[in-house]
């Protein structure tokens, strides 16, 4: 096996940049760590130093994925009125047997599914 402990970043296609740039800034809190104009990409700082998402503007037709940010357990109560106050429709926290962690999901602006996990101990 290869000694993967995680994933860094994740690109990411949307419609119309800075609607997506303002959502996963301001809803989110993630910082913009580089801006390519001349490919329409912005890098959001996921967490610091723990990984990035790319939002790349794509006006074209693409599937629609799905994708998870990692929280503290006892954030996620807090995470999810957050959103909420926000104006972001949230299903959760749910509990995940097989993981197991609490995870909260929601849509971002061009309906990629998102959710924060919060990763419980192993019982």
């Amino acid at each position: 096996m290869l000694p993967i402990s995680g994933v860094y970043e994740v690109a990411i296609r949307v419609k119309a940049l800075p609607r997506a740039e303002t959502f996963y800034r301001e809803v989110l809190g993630l910082e913009v760590g580089l801006r390519d104009e001349q490919r329409h990409w912005v890098f959001l700082r996921a967490g610091d130093q723990a990984g990035m998402i790319v939002l790349q503007e794509d006006k074209g037709e693409w599937p629609v994925p799905h994708f998870a940010f990692t929280v503290n357990e006892a954030n996620i109560e807090h995470a999810a009125e957050m959103l909420r106050a926000r104006g972001v429709t949230v299903n959760g926290p749910v509990f995940i047997k097989w993981m197991p962690a609490k995870s909260v999901y929601f849509d971002d602006p061009d309906g990629h599914c998102l959710e924060l996990c919060a990763p419980l101990n192993k019982m």
